[in-house]
């Protein structure tokens, strides 16, 4: 890992609610665990917004060095039509709404989900657990909380105690919200009867005759709180602590509020050292809501499918529109907006072609690279400011057209200091690509799964000579292959 002093990584933590000098629990190993989707509909910005945030945070500490674990979870199961723990699973809803099966909703919008990922350039996580795969994680998890005396079992569905755990804890750390202003401001609702509390939140609830997704469990068949899952599915692949825990500002209350009650019980310590939430999006100044006609999907945007839309706009323009915005700043799309964001993208990427193109001068003084590669860092160590870290690029575009007209001279070690900045910031950190390069982009990286495929298939026959020629083969046209326990991925080597 990198150590040098302009390195030092500050992060806003909402726990504190400070900016704080990141210090990984195991380092160089780092635990990173994001609120994935809900998958019950198509993707849109909201879905986009902490997708790219996230990859952003991963992309550049792995940049950095750091062996990133990061988990994104899918929620297929248990999340209800509000947030007092009553109404419908919505995938059971909409399985019943169209006759399917809720797997069958589940996978239809798991692949949709990642098609708009993989368009922006996300990358996959390091693990991706669905809920409802680990309801038996949950379910134990659960029963030690009720065998600690901070949860109880009402008619075949249990609840948090949250005043017990306020008397040692305080609940409403991360949002600085007040149990009692929370009790007194909960509405009534049937569910809010059975509870101690009306603050309680649900850990599993209790399986109506007509719900269709069910498993047994010691207090009788029923499905898992929404808030369950993240906590069981972050201590199963993370461990009881972990460094980063990310999501959409939205979740902040009640969801990782309730996460952190949960398991600091059940696991006797905090669960995450650092907590980082993303803020919201707007549409021309208006929140997203089918009431104002202005929810629009992903696939909206990238065909121009809405009446808000003069246009279709790609994926990378959403992309590094979304980047030119710190992540905890409030972010406003508008038609005006995307097509400066696109405008401002193309001179990014035709800088990065013509960098190609441009010849070294010897003996030519310098350019003040070292200056821009700087700027850069310190932005991005800064909270991850990618906007900052983008406008100090933009004065590499500025000495990149000047070279190019003959109004200044670079020497070869400041262009190739220059080309390797581009790689890393503008590629492997932003995720920005060229939509011309893009489907090239597709079709190497098939050709690549292809000859990945190939050799593992060597290796497993024990034909090592074949599976090392691969490799050296790869390795002659820069081509790095790296084996890990995730599987092998491959990159063209800086």
């Amino acid at each position: 890992m990198k150590n040098l002093p302009e390195h030092k990584l500050v992060v806003y933590n909402t726990l504190s609610r400070k900016k704080e000098l990141f210090k990984p629990l195991k380092p160089p190993h780092i635990g990173l665990y994001v609120c994935g989707p809900t998958v019950y509909g198509d993707a849109h910005l909201g879905h986009a917004r902490p997708a790219i945030t996230f990859d952003l945070v991963f992309r550049y500490l792995t940049h950095l060095g750091y062996k990133v674990r990061y988990v994104r979870n899918i929620t297929d199961v248990g999340h209800l039509e509000n947030d007092a723990d009553e109404g419908e699973d919505k995938i059971a809803k909409k399985a019943r709404l169209e006759q399917l099966e809720p797997m069958e909703v589940v996978q239809h919008y798991v692949v949709a989900y990642h098609k708009n990922m993989d368009s922006l350039n996300v990358l996959r996580p390091s693990i991706e657990p669905h809920a409802s795969g680990h309801i038996i994680e949950q379910i134990e998890m659960i029963k030690k909380i009720v065998e600690l005396g901070y949860a109880y079992e009402v008619n075949g569905s249990v609840y948090f105690d949250v005043e017990k755990y306020n008397q040692s804890h305080q609940y409403g750390i991360l949002s600085g919200r007040k149990l009692e202003d929370l009790i007194s401001n909960t509405r009534e609702l049937s569910g809010q009867l059975e509870k101690k509390n009306a603050a309680d939140f649900a850990l599993w609830k209790k399986a109506e005759p007509a719900h269709i997704m069910r498993w047994p469990s010691p207090w009788g068949d029923g499905f898992p709180g929404w808030h369950m899952e993240c906590s069981a599915m972050g201590c199963k692949y993370l461990g009881d602590e972990f460094d980063i825990h990310g999501g959409g500002m939205d979740l902040l209350f009640p969801h990782h509020e309730s996460e952190i009650a949960q398991s600091t019980i059940a696991n006797g310590k905090a669960p995450v050292r650092y907590w980082m939430h993303n803020n919201m999006i707007t549409i021309n100044g208006q929140k997203m809501g089918k009431s104002l006609g202005n929810a629009m999907s992903l696939d909206d945007f990238f065909a121009g499918n809405h009446t808000l839309l003069e246009k279709a706009y790609s994926p990378m323009t959403i992309r590094f529109f979304m980047l030119q915005a710190q992540y905890r700043s409030t972010l406003d799309f508008s038609n005006e907006a995307l097509q400066a964001a696109e405008k401002g993208l193309k001179k990014l990427i035709v800088a990065a072609e013509t960098l190609n193109q441009i010849q070294s001068t010897k003996d030519a003084p310098g350019l003040g690279i070292d200056k821009i590669e700087a700027g850069c860092y310190a932005a991005m160590n800064d909270d991850f400011n990618s906007p900052v870290a983008i406008a100090s690029l933009f004065e590499a575009v500025r000495i990149i057209n000047s070279v190019k007209e003959g109004h200044s001279q670079i020497n070869a070690e400041e262009l190739e200091q220059l080309k390797k900045l581009y790689r890393s910031f503008v590629f492997d950190i932003l995720g920005l690509v060229s939509e011309e390069a893009g489907n090239d982009h597709q079709l190497v990286d098939g050709l690549m799964q292809t000859i990945i495929q190939l050799r593992q298939d060597a290796r497993t026959r024990k034909d090592y000579a074949t599976s090392d020629l691969i490799r050296d083969k790869l390795t002659s046209l820069n081509i790095e292959v790296k084996d890990g326990k995730e599987g092998t991925v491959w990159s063209l080597k800086a």
